[in-house]
């Protein structure tokens, strides 16, 4: 009898005999999702940079390479520009070269020159690329993206680190992830640029590098573990990190605009980590009925997984006995593992689906889940409700209608582009990489991406386009909002001390306030999980002298939460701010003369008015 786990009961009871029975029961060179030999299976592409997902991913550099890693080795001979080809638009092929990197198992698709801006692409794998064994793909693997509208000059970041920066009692066993905010050179991720120190001794800690596009991910590996006991280390990514535009890290926040190192330091405890991670939550849930086609399946985690063995070996989805084609990834901060079907119309009408999880996945010790996690879910008819799409303006963290950015403070930070339509004088207290817009000796802040307003200099024609379009998309993507179909009040228009799961949320009075208490937001463990908050008036975060927090769990992510504000919106110093916000009347962040430092991980967005801060950090997500 096939047993299914339950995991709306307490706490989570995995049954493994249906695993634990097929693996028992096959013979070495054994696949980990499926238990059946990997000899005489056709390879399948696991992931792909940018990612495939529906819908495409938007803002891609003009100066990108495309990137497709596979289940097995491949053939190199078999990886050519015939076999691996990309069309901007489609119909349209663009000359490049085709590489393979036999380490990662992945093919390198290298455009001659830039691509064309805010294009829709079609990369496209055929059957002709075959495994080391001479097995071809089963079917062509194709997805698309769209370009950015202009290049990319936004320097990547460290978004995530694994030991945590000042992290004490590290287990001595740990590998030394960190994550970026975009895709990443590969050939720029090595020994060479990232590496450990033991800074008791003052001695460099030997070690091998990897990088997972997946997850965006690099795993430092010491050559020998155990790591000395009760000791401080320090690791180093250094500037020659880059992009896939070529862009050099950003570092750490008070280094941004100019490239360089990215520097944390971790003391590990006396014993190693011997305890195996669990999955702590699954979406859908198991035995749900329903389920939406173009719905993600996840896996949330108890602790920091090593992201090379999040993969399409380690977690997958079949039906009838069938796996279902899709892409893993590992998102290391939410530490949840997303499987993506290939299919843009996503899984199959009225079926029944079951997703497996395997032991092959391991923690940053080494220690693999204690046995495959197994549950099931059925389809209903419907897609899922797509997202709010932003187009050009997601790549901006603040941008200021027609009258400008205003920044004070000496310690504002802008991860993204920032923008106005306003001339290029009423952009004021910042820099990006290549020009000063009005900064005096009390009011710096450094832009990690491009400044785009009018003329006169520095703004151009080209300059103006782009804000023009940006704010364009931004009203487009506000009237959507607000045409959505109200939701409920669940605190009359006070969101403080309230946990909310996805969904739209309307203010009966007309504005929303999270002054009383923090903000949480629950995505149980569903990595499409989408929050709208409609207010025909105001937003207030916080008050003087109290900062509110808004707070992501269980997967949730700043990209999928929304703010659509019918006037003016406002951040109260010292406040964490998540979410896109939308606002005619303009954002003011913090309040003239304050030093604490106030963040918003989402983008403040003034249609009409302007946006201005007090040492802020931004980081549009």
């Amino acid at each position: 009898m096939t047993r299914y786990f339950r995991f709306n009961t307490v706490p989570l009871a995995w049954s493994v005999a249906l695993v634990a029975g097929l693996l028992a029961g096959c013979g070495g060179g054994m696949d980990r999702v499926l238990g059946a030999p990997t000899v005489g299976l056709a390879p399948a592409v696991t992931s792909t940079a940018p990612a495939a997902s529906s819908p495409a991913v938007t803002g891609v550099a003009t100066a990108t390479d495309v990137r497709a890693t596979f289940s097995k080795p491949m053939m190199a001979s078999t990886l050519t520009s015939t076999s691996f080809t990309l069309a901007c638009p489609a119909g349209a092929p663009v000359a490049a070269a085709v590489t393979y990197d036999v380490p990662s198992q992945t093919a390198i698709l290298t455009p001659a020159a830039a691509l064309p801006a805010a294009t829709l692409c079609l990369a496209t794998v055929s059957t002709a690329a075959m495994d080391s064994t001479g097995i071809p793909l089963a079917a062509s693997f194709a997805w698309t993206f769209m370009t950015a509208a202009t290049s990319d000059t936004t320097r990547p970041t460290v978004t995530v680190t694994a030991p945590a920066n000042l992290a004490v009692t590290v287990a001595t066993n740990t590998r030394i992830t960190a994550s970026f905010s975009e895709d990443m050179a590969p050939a720029t991720l090595s020994s060479a640029s990232f590496n450990v120190t033991n800074s008791t001794l003052g001695a460099a800690v030997p070690g091998t590098v990897t990088y997972s596009v997946a997850s965006r991910t690099a795993t430092f590996t010491p050559t020998t573990l155990p790591l000395a006991s009760g000791t401080l280390f320090t690791a180093t990514i250094a500037a020659t990190a880059t992009d896939l535009a070529g862009n050099g890290l950003a570092g750490n926040a008070a280094q941004l605009p100019a490239a360089s190192a990215y520097v944390w330091t971790f003391t590990t405890s006396a014993t190693a980590d011997v305890t195996p991670p669990t999955v702590v939550a699954v979406n859908p849930a198991n035995g749900s009925g329903g389920t939406c086609l173009t719905k993600t399946v996840t896996a949330s985690f108890s602790e920091a997984m090593d992201p090379t063995t999040i993969d399409a070996t380690t977690f997958g989805v079949t039906a009838g006995g069938i796996a279902v084609p899709g892409t893993v990834s590992y998102d290391a901060a939410a530490m949840l593992a997303t499987f993506t079907p290939t299919n843009a119309a996503g899984f199959a009408a009225s079926t029944t689906f079951v997703a497996t999880v395997s032991t092959g996945a391991t923690d940053l010790a080494g220690n693999p889940l204690a046995a495959a996690i197994v549950w099931s879910f059925s389809t209903g008819t419907q897609a899922c409700t797509p997202t709010v799409a932003l187009a050009s303006a997601a790549s901006f963290g603040a941008f200021g209608g027609g009258a400008g950015v205003t920044n004070q403070g000496i310690n504002t930070v802008v991860q993204g582009n920032l923008g106005t339509t306003a001339a290029c004088t009423l952009v004021t207290g910042f820099h990006d990489a290549t020009h000063v817009y009005t900064e005096t000796p009390l009011n710096v802040g450094a832009v990690n991406g491009a400044i785009n307003c009018a003329p006169p200099a520095p703004g151009t024609p080209a300059t103006m386009a782009i804000a023009t379009q940006a704010r364009a998309d931004a009203q487009t993507a506000y009237n959507a909002l607000a045409a959505m179909p109200p939701g409920n009040d669940p605190g009359a228009g006070q969101l403080g001390g309230h946990t909310l799961l996805p969904g739209t949320y309307t203010s009966a009075l007309g504005t929303f306030d999270i002054t009383t208490g923090d903000l949480v937001l629950d995505a149980q463990g569903d990595a499409s999980a989408t929050w709208v908050f409609q207010s025909a008036s105001a937003l207030t975060v916080g008050l003087p002298a109290t900062p509110r927090h808004v707070m992501l769990i269980n997967g949730a992510a700043a990209r999928n939460v929304f703010w659509q504000v019918g006037s003016a919106a406002r951040i109260e110093t010292g406040s964490r701010m998540v979410g896109t916000i939308i606002a005619p009347a303009g954002v003011t962040i913090s309040t003239a003369g304050q030093t604490i430092q106030t963040t918003l991980v989402g983008r403040a967005i003034g249609l009409t008015a302007s946006v201005t801060m007090v040492n802020t950090t931004v980081v549009a997500p």
